[in-house]
């Protein structure tokens, strides 16, 4: 039996008897932050064909004077449009035990593997958000206590040295406004998610400890960030997601974005299947499984009012 293994006290028997307690000890996971950030698309699901097609309107120029003259026409403009087409794909694990597990111990086996499932799944789909919020063109390189390195092709042009604080937090939030054009969300922020050592060092900043030592104590005791320049930021420890990354692995990885920032499709919701009994019911199988996919609307571009999030990383 492969779930469990029973092994003699001595030689030839069991010398002792041992008791089996009640209770059926969970593994802990890592935190799950990203999804909350993906809006399905509307009109898309079940029956709807493979992939969705996403249509992009690029801003109109500003002209250097839009002042008429008499008997004049008024000049002419174009706009531009684009496409960005998502496909689908199938994700799903499953998990075999045999009825001869669940006939000899006195927990429900069926119920704890889709409890462990469950957790495996949140992970994958927030490892795959993750993937599709760094998918950005627009990369952060972190070089010096207030030095960068910013790329908008994709890819990141220096090794991070330093880890994140309050002065590259301004940096970003003046760059997403006064050179991307992002517009913050509803509430008036920005939002980024960031592996817990990226956060550390906004807290250990003399600058941010300086900021709530009289307005806000608590913050520091609760080892919270909360908002900083305009950047409300979230937390995770999920190093499959955001890893730790630059010279000695010195900078939290992160995200920081505007709203509409992350598109799902789904053509099927992840859920948890029952498997067909196998070997006259003695061979079982649980598994989770969904058809969906994760993209950015313009993370093809970098260009100023179509990019959506800024990536910092390193090379």
């Amino acid at each position: 039996m492969a779930e469990f293994t029973w092994t003699f006290d001595v030689t030839d028997s069991v010398y002792k008897n041992h008791a089996l307690s009640s209770k059926m000890r969970e593994t802990s996971v890592a935190q799950s932050v990203v999804m909350e950030h993906f809006n399905p698309e509307p009109n898309f699901g079940k029956g709807r064909g493979e992939s969705v097609t996403i249509t992009r309107i690029h801003a109109i120029t500003e002209p250097t004077t839009a002042q008429l003259t008499e008997n004049v026409p008024i000049p002419e403009d174009t706009f531009a449009i684009s496409h960005q087409r998502i496909t689908v794909a199938e994700f799903g694990r499953a998990i075999p035990y045999t009825s001869l597990s669940e006939d000899l111990t006195d927990f429900n086996v069926q119920n704890q593997v889709q409890r462990e499932l469950l957790k495996q799944m949140r992970l994958v789909l927030d490892t795959r958000g993750a993937t599709a919020l760094k998918s950005g063109q627009i990369k952060y390189a972190v070089t010096g206590l207030s030095s960068n390195n910013i790329t908008t092709n994709g890819a990141f042009g220096a090794t991070s040295s330093q880890n994140m604080n309050v002065t590259h937090a301004a940096l970003i939030r003046d760059r997403l406004m006064d050179i991307q054009f992002l517009d913050p969300d509803a509430s008036g922020e920005y939002k980024a998610v960031f592996r817990t050592k990226g956060l550390r060092g906004i807290k250990d900043d003399p600058l941010f400890e300086e900021w709530h030592k009289y307005t806000t104590p608590e913050m520091k005791a609760n080892s919270e960030v909360g908002k900083v320049e305009q950047i409300r930021f979230q937390e995770t420890n999920h190093s499959n997601a955001f890893g730790t990354v630059g010279t000695g692995s010195v900078l939290g990885e992160g995200v920081v974005f505007s709203e509409d920032v992350g598109v799902l499709i789904e053509a099927v919701t992840p859920e948890l299947r029952i498997g067909l009994a196998q070997d006259y019911g003695r061979r079982k199988l649980v598994a989770w499984y969904g058809v969906l996919q994760w993209a950015q609307p313009y993370s093809d571009s970098g260009n100023a009012g179509q990019a959506r999030s800024l990536h910092v990383g390193s090379l």
